[in-house]
């Protein structure tokens, strides 16, 4: 089995305004809801070419609700840790010839957090795959990627 780790997976709302200007109101001519993240990428990719596989993290809120939702929709397994404050993350992408993007911040890990994550790591099998990919969040220990190999290898 491989599994992709994503500490602050996303939603990105992907607007189309040809005429955009900063200052102005425009309407969008397309929209569009996109689930995200390194390891959401990873797992998403895998799972269209039919690879088992299983989406692991954190989600918060109403957002992280509905990002496991369309994963599931998209047949991608996912065992989130299910935090108690704030929401995962939703990223605005401006589509307007160039495009500019806003990155939303995404919900604290907090320590305990962290700690569930690194048990459902302890339970990997021989011949598991694993994908840790994306940037660590503001509160994670910068080293952690280093903690969960160390882990691994005892």
């Amino acid at each position: 089995m491989i599994y992709t780790v994503t500490f602050n997976p996303a939603i990105d709302y992907v607007v189309h305004i040809p005429d955009f200007k900063p200052g102005s109101i425009r309407r969008s001519t397309q929209e569009s809801l996109q689930f995200g993240g390194k390891g959401v990428n990873v797992s998403i990719v895998l799972g269209r070419l039919g690879v088992e596989n299983a989406a692991l993290g954190f989600v918060a809120g109403f957002t992280g609700r509905a990002l496991e939702e369309g994963l599931t929709a998209e047949g991608v397994r996912t065992d989130f840790i299910r935090l108690h404050e704030g929401f995962t993350r939703i990223n605005v992408k401006i589509k307007t010839g160039t495009e500019s993007e806003i990155n939303g911040q995404g919900p604290v890990i907090d320590p305990d957090d962290l700690e569930m994550l690194l048990f459902q790591l302890g339970r990997l099998k021989k011949g598991d795959m694993l994908v840790l990919a994306g940037s660590v969040p503001a509160g994670v220990p910068k080293d952690v990627y280093r903690r969960i190999l160390s882990q691994l290898e005892g």
